[in-house]
């Protein structure tokens, strides 16, 4: 078994990545850490890149098709980590999990239909919804103490406005639940009972810390299969985001087949020859034995940040992070505004973060942080941190 270390750094400024090249666009400094995009500062896993490596010495990249390997990589996998049978019948591609998500939306509903979500939660729902004609009806978390739940007697409310879909996120982006059986077969029950359609994002469905277990929403039950998909990659897990490494899986054939047909209306089915590539190598034993040392990396680096800010700021709640390399940081205390929240992380801390509020309205007061690097660059952060509290006296 190879082990993997996870505290080298790797220098990503002037590769095109958004992370790094776009601070002085976003936040007006270059300088800063970057602890905001969901992707990881550390390497690619190596035997995804020697794969990938291994095809560039054919000097031919014309057009490609996925073949046995490719779904046998993702049925291997969700059974292995997931213990979900599924068929490489009920598997199809997406360009990313949002596009997915938007091609399910106009492929099961039309113009101004009412489609809920599940709010805060990942901000390219509202715009999915919203830019492609489509009704926003927000069922809102429950904040309890810190805990979300999902709110089941406003869901029951809501359905008397007879909307098309529900879009959750399964592991939830970003206040880091793991959906229990017994909340997701509820969320079922109330959806079926009403033929509301369920398109769940379960992107971060590897990145689940012990003793949480993620359920793939089509594993509930019969009902469920009727009237779900499930959107999943492992661009989250194996840092790929910049491949196109997405698949959906709908076990009701009627469903699938409406998803299939606008993938091919917008002629998106060719995908990329390296993304094919980089999941059928990522999804394998090695990929399993890899990401059981990346989860106890990231669970030190969740745990330095929650004890750090525990012990220097009792009065700021950090929601408990399930899964995610996302932490929910509750900054209410501070009594500053959404702006100056912000403007305090970039130009007194130097730390880039996202705002609370892009996830909706009951995010205000909240930040978002990605701890998916190296130890010393998340203890630098809790550092800088300190020092501008104390600096500027609070």
């Amino acid at each position: 078994m190879n082990e993997y270390f996870f505290d080298n750094g790797h220098k990503r400024e002037n590769t095109n990545c958004v992370k790094y090249d776009l601070r002085k666009t976003v936040f007006g400094n270059e300088s800063l850490i970057p602890m905001w995009v969901a992707d990881m500062d550390f390497a690619t896993p190596p035997f995804v890149l020697e794969a990938i490596q291994e095809r560039l010495k054919h000097p031919i990249l014309g057009y490609s098709t996925r073949g046995k390997a490719y779904y046998e990589a993702i049925i291997f996998w969700l059974q292995a980590r997931h213990q979900w049978t599924v068929e490489s019948s009920q598997v199809s591609f997406s360009p990313g999990v949002v596009p997915g998500l938007v091609m399910a939306i106009l492929a099961i509903s039309k113009p101004a239909d009412k489609i809920i979500i599940q709010s805060p939660v990942y901000h390219p729902f509202y715009s999915a919804i919203k830019d492609n004609n489509r009704q926003i009806l927000e069922n809102p978390l429950k904040n309890c103490n810190g805990n979300y739940e999902m709110d089941f007697e406003q869901l029951e409310l809501l359905m008397q406005e007879r909307p098309k879909a529900i879009l959750i996120s399964n592991p939830h982006n970003p206040v880091g639940r793991v959906w229990k059986k017994e909340e997701l077969a509820r969320l079922v029950e109330i959806c079926y009972n009403n033929k509301v359609i369920i398109l769940s994002d379960e992107i971060h469905s590897d990145l689940v810390y012990s003793p949480n277990q993620h359920i793939p929403l089509l594993s509930i039950s019969q009902k469920a299969v009727e009237i779900g998909f499930c959107f999943m990659s492992p661009s989250k897990t194996f840092n790929l985001a910049g491949l196109s490494t997405s698949y959906v899986i709908s076990q009701n054939a009627a469903l699938l087949q409406k998803y299939n047909q606008m993938l091919e209306n917008f002629h998106l089915g060719q995908g990329n020859i390296f993304g094919a590539i980089a999941l059928e190598a990522a999804y394998s034993l090695e990929g399993g034995n890899w990401l059981n040392q990346l989860l106890i990396y990231l669970t030190q680096n969740i745990e330095y940040v929650r004890n750090f800010i525990g012990q220097h700021f009792p009065q700021v709640q950090i929601s408990p992070t399930e899964a995610t390399y996302l932490q929910w940081i509750n900054m209410e205390s501070f009594q500053m505004s959404d702006e100056a929240l912000f403007k305090f992380w970039i130009d007194e801390v130097g730390v880039g973060i996202n705002e609370g509020r892009i996830f909706g309205t009951n995010g205000s007061g909240f930040i978002r942080l990605n701890i998916a690097a190296p130890f010393t660059i998340i203890k630098l952060s809790m550092d800088k941190l300190l020092a501008a509290t104390k600096r500027l006296g609070y």
